[in-house]
């Protein structure tokens, strides 16, 4: 944000916390989907039906029709799916928090269910009023994106292999290794897009 760049949605997991960060990205106008854990409290304030209780006890009195199954993109093994349900909490409007981007806001909490094994993960959202479901699965989804892309980078250009004590060492390590990834990514991402030749087939 202090850096001026352009993005409009952060996603994580429970292990980064909420409250500051939620607070920040809401002033930023920054949308978001945040994981938290099965204890975590909401509460609707005038959306109806009204809810209120913990994230996994919300999610354990959903009827049947509040699940849909929704891909949160492409992995090595073909879509991810999973259930998914959303429940919207409040709408609020960008000025009460200072926000750049004006217009109602939704606060909501987002419900992902194992096809096989009915484990549940829960995220706190905000976005623009009239978001689209897929789109905060999209959100999420994207978090798997970004973790192959370090484990590819662990395992294929040695991102962890390093022993530096001081931030130098260790910048210089994780820079050179970010950009030989960036590298073979693009040479990877030209030779596929790269068409075969056609061949002329000879005439008598």
């Amino acid at each position: 944000i202090e850096a001026g760049v352009p993005f409009r949605w952060v996603a994580a997991d429970s292990v980064y916390g909420v409250g500051d960060v939620e607070r920040t990205l809401r002033r930023a106008g920054i949308g978001y989907v945040l994981g938290v854990k099965g204890n975590h409290w909401f509460g609707s304030w005038t959306m109806e039906p009204l809810i209120a209780g913990e994230a996994k006890d919300i999610a354990a009195g959903l009827p049947d029709q509040a699940w849909r199954r929704l891909s949160a993109g492409h992995g090595t093994k073909g879509e991810r799916l999973y259930d998914w349900a959303y429940l919207p909490l409040a709408d609020l409007d960008a000025e009460e928090f200072d926000c750049p981007v004006a217009g109602p806001w939704t606060r909501g909490l987002l419900i992902r269910r194992n096809i096989a094994d009915g484990d549940l993960a829960y995220f706190t959202t905000w976005s623009p009023k009239g978001t689209a479901t897929q789109e905060l699965v999209n959100v999420e989804g994207t978090r798997w994106r970004i973790e192959e892309c370090f484990e590819t980078a662990k395992n294929e250009f040695g991102l962890d292999h390093n022993e530096t004590r001081s931030w130098h060492g260790w910048h210089r390590h994780v820079s050179l290794v970010m950009l030989a990834y960036a590298v073979m990514a693009s040479v990877r991402y030209q030779a596929n897009s790269l068409k075969p030749k056609k061949t002329q087939r000879r005439t008598r």
